[in-house]
């Protein structure tokens, strides 16, 4: 592709569909070597188009065009044109039925989009605009339509055919083919179209609503795994109940369907009753999977199914609104993860992602606001920025709604639009309505790219008995946007006195006394006043990351400690601990610089000692949080501090501090793993999941020691664990350590644990991928000669993901090395990717699109190959994008 073809969209050029389609018929003959698609479409032109004269144009890619009526009446080539995307009629009826057949090849459909051959089965992806390679279509999310689908196959090959609704008819047909006609009663756009046929066996089970209806549940998965249902189905249950209980929303249809599919571009799709996911999102066993992925398939189900009002029953307009479904949807399954465990920890884990990756992704050259303003290729527009800064955004509405303000305002959303596809303006109104706030600079969150800067500085007049904050705002520039205006931010503070107990907060006379403010910072700079303070307060700030923001306050780092120690809010405790850490480790980069040994702070020694002594002294204490208090910050959020990223500084500097403070916390560490050995029988619950995580976290400080002792520990856990959580922890522990006494048993240990495991694809995925991350240098030519294990196939985007992305995203002092061996590896595979998935392709570039933040020897070595990429004779519009944004001066 050329610059000149690259098209970009502009939501500004957004105008209503001129024909509306209110019935779709399809029947879908599937074959070995061809797929036959006939739709009958009944269609009329839309009062709100832009007239009588406008000609009928539908969408569609990759098809050949084998027959084509008009109300009956098979058209002649002279009345329709035809080209590599479009199907046009000029003159149509204003009510009419079309009707197409057309051919296509789902069985060398590599992109994984549309109807494609995954394995020993068929099954489609149809989001964002896949539909268009199975028919000609309007594919667009504003023209919704009934769907009724009869889907033909051959019986003893695919014995199960699946599409979205109820079945309605089924029989035998000659040449032992079979069909099954399916019809879905509530109107869809085609991006919720789903279909699969294979050899699949059903897991079956049943969820009784709140009025007493009773839907059929099933999971299809391939008799291989059969064994790793039942937590899945258990967790679409919990869904569906807590759906009820929390939103009122109860499941509209009298069948659910989940299938599992190995070749899978996404994590899962929520088509209209029949669920698409990829296996690695659904499957789980004891044996097999760790707490990591339970913990991760239960928050997908729970997605997926939430989607069924906050996407399906309610959509959106177009594609610039994606964050109206997705970020409201995340913002759901969030919640209810926090109510399946820890709260704390799982808002952790959530603001750690969103730090190191959604942050990282404001910075870059695809920055883009929550609702962007344009686009080339939509599927680049899947990203962290539209899910998870997108949850953040509802998730700060629903604190300054409240809850039952926000559970009235999401009903009056679910109420006035059902059925209907709507904007994020729709959606923040009703909040307007039920709350009678203005939010109208509020939805700058939604129009302005950036991550703000929030720095905060503090003032106690003792005399006055008075606290002053005074907070200032900025949002540095990103590509298009040069100037932000001031967001709405809210700021949740406490102050806490010397014993760390909340000090009772007033802002001014008439406000109400309350332990906690949300503060409403909207402008540049601004102070706020706390009266009656008797003594000079830490301040608690941004309690539960109340906002997507980087915030700034001198704290020492005694101030730090007693923080981490005694505020009552997780999210702070955590982010002190965080802080105090990084001002350890820019002492340590500073000597390194200088080449001089660092002896590391001993208050950061004496805060984690602390935080272990509680583990062991207190038996009801959440080991989870414990376990995330003593984790240092990852190199990636460390990367995200620096002007200038010293990839090698980063990678030793932190590396040194775990070593010092396994040896300062010899004895604490040791007595935290030996209390938290567990041989009982596994069990996915709070309790014994922290309690492996606490294990596993000491391990890997004690690992750094390079002691026999310690070898011979994590051996013994890897021999003798009865869980994948602890077998896989065990090797993790070895395959980070560049030990070289180490070597020969990591090397046994790695490949016993292939031997063991490789019938199983989720497992040997988990053991690529814990390869490629392992952060040590020089380790490129083990990736490359995983590229060429039998474990290794370019055609699956899990293979590749738990590879070349586990890799170029998670090893830095790997990837970023000096030669620019890393940069030419990654550049070798997007080229090939671009020809076999466009979608994979345009992800995998991602790292490279930050050539900037690095010393000028890599700028170079990073552009150059992104130059190398984009000189390729046939690139897709999804790669070009990332290129030429990336690229652009």
């Amino acid at each position: 592709m050329k610059e000149s073809q690259g098209k970009t969209v502009y939501l500004r050029d957004y105008r209503e569909p001129d024909y509306l389609i209110d019935e779709t018929e399809l029947d879908v003959r599937l074959f070995e070597d061809h797929t036959l698609v006939r739709a009958r479409l009944r269609l009329r032109r839309n009062p709100e188009g832009q007239g009588a004269g406008a000609p009928l144009v539908l969408d569609g890619r990759h098809l050949e065009l084998l027959e084509l009526k008009l109300d009956g009446a098979l058209l002649p080539p002279e009345r329709y044109e035809v080209s590599a995307e479009q199907l046009l009629i000029a003159q149509v009826p204003e009510i009419f039925t079309l009707e197409s057949l057309v051919r296509i090849h789902p069985e060398n459909n590599t992109t994984l989009d549309g109807l494609y051959k995954s394995r020993v089965m068929f099954c489609t992806q149809c989001e964002a605009e896949g539909f268009r390679k199975i028919t000609y279509y309007l594919d667009r999310p504003d023209v919704l339509s009934s769907f009724t689908t009869r889907v033909e196959a051959d019986k003893a090959r695919y014995p199960v055919l699946l599409s979205n609704g109820n079945p309605i008819a089924r029989g035998e047909l000659p040449d032992g083919r079979h069909f099954v006609t399916w019809q879905d009663p509530f109107r869809k756009p085609c991006y919720l179209f789903a279909l699969v046929a294979g050899d699949l066996q059903a897991v079956r089970d049943s969820f009784i609503t709140q009025s007493g209806r009773v839907i059929e549940l099933y999971l299809y998965v391939e008799t291989k795994d059969l064994d790793k249902c039942e937590f899945a189905m258990g967790s679409l249950k919990r869904a569906m109940r807590w759906d009820e209980e929390v939103y009122g929303r109860e499941y509209d249809l009298d069948i659910f369907m989940i299938v599992a599919v190995d070749d899978f571009n996404m994590g899962a799709m929520e088509n209209k009753g029949l669920n698409i996911f990829n296996s690695s999102c659904v499957l789980a066993n004891p044996a097999t999977t760790t707490d990591f992925s339970f913990q991760r398939i239960e928050s997908i189900v729970a997605h997926e199914y939430f989607h069924n009002w906050s996407g399906n029953r309610v959509t959106c307009r177009d594609w610039f609104q994606l964050s109206l479904k997705e970020g409201f949807t995340v913002f759901r399954d969030a919640e209810f993860s926090a109510d399946m465990g820890s709260r704390a920890v799982n808002r952790i884990e959530d603001v750690g992602f969103l730090r190191t990756v959604q942050f990282a992704e404001d910075a870059g050259p695809m920055a883009h606001s929550v609702r962007p303003e344009s686009y080339m290729e939509i599927s680049n527009f899947y990203t962290v920025t539209i899910y998870e800064k997108g949850s953040e955004v509802v998730r700060m509405m629903a604190n300054l709604l409240g809850p039952q303000k926000f559970r009235a305002a999401t009903d009056l959303y679910f109420a006035r639009f059902d059925g209907q596809a709507v904007t994020t303006e729709d959606f923040v109104r009703c909040m307007e309505e039920i709350s009678g706030m203005d939010l109208t600079q509020f939805r700058r969150w939604y129009t302005q790219a950036g991550t703000p800067r929030l720095t905060v500085k503090r003032e106690y007049d003792a005399k006055n008995r008075e606290y002053l904050l005074t907070v200032s705002q900025e949002t540095p520039a990103t590509p298009r946007q040069p100037h932000k205006e001031p967001f709405f931010i809210p700021l949740t503070v406490a102050l806490l006195d010397a014993k760390g107990k909340e000090l009772p907060l007033q802002l001014g006379g008439n406000d109400t006394v309350s332990s906690s403010k949300v503060l409403q910072v909207t402008e540049a700079t601004q102070t706020f006043r706390f009266t009656n303070i008797p003594e000079q307060p830490v301040p608690s700030l941004l309690r539960g990351f109340s906002a997507p923001v980087k915030l700034s306050c001198d704290f020492s780092r005694e101030e730090l400690m007693f923080l981490m120690s005694h505020d009552g809010d997780g999210f702070v405790r955590w982010e002190a601990g965080q802080q105090l850490a990084l001002q350890v480790f820019d002492d340590g980069l500073a000597a390194w610089r200088e080449g001089k040994e660092y002896a590391i702070d001993q208050r950061l020694v004496q805060a984690y000692r602390d935080v272990l002594r509680a583990s062991l002294e207190q038996p009801d204490i959440d080991k989870a949080m414990i376990a995330n208090l003593i984790l240092l910050p990852s190199e990636a959020y460390i990367a995200e501090q620096m002007t200038v990223v010293e990839v090698e500084g980063i990678h030793r500097v932190r590396e040194s501090l775990r070593r010092q403070l396994a040896q300062a916390l010899l004895g604490e560490l040791s007595a935290v793993y030996q209390a938290n050995l567990n041989d009982a029988p596994y069990e996915y619950a709070a309790e014994p999941v922290a309690k492996r995580a606490l294990k596993n976290t000491a391990l890997n400080y004690l690992m750094t020691l390079q002691s026999p002792e310690w070898f011979a520990a994590a051996r013994r856990q890897f021999e003798q664990a009865n869980n994948m959580t602890d077998e896989s922890a065990a090797l993790r522990a070895f395959i980070n350590n560049p030990c070289a006494a180490n070597a020969a048993l990591r090397d046994e240990l790695v490949e016993r644990f292939y031997q063991k495991w490789k019938h199983e694809t989720l497992v040997v995925e988990q053991w690529l991928s814990m390869q490629s991350a392992a952060p040590v240098a020089d380790n490129l030519p083990r990736i490359q000669a995983l590229i060429r294990h039998e474990a290794f196939d370019l055609r699956n985007p899990n293979k590749v993901r738990s590879v070349i992305g586990a890799f170029c995203n998670s090893n830095a002092v790997g990837f970023h090395a000096a030669d620019g061996s890393g940069y030419a590896f990654l550049g070798d595979y997007v080229i090939e990717l671009n020809q076999l998935n466009p979608q994979i392709a345009s992800r995998q570039l991602t790292p490279l699109t930050r050539w900037r933040r690095y010393d000028a020897a890599r700028q170079a070595l990073m552009k150059a190959q992104l130059q190398r990429i984009m000189a390729q004779p046939e690139l897709s519009a999804d790669v070009y994008e990332v290129l030429s944004k990336s690229l652009q001066e």
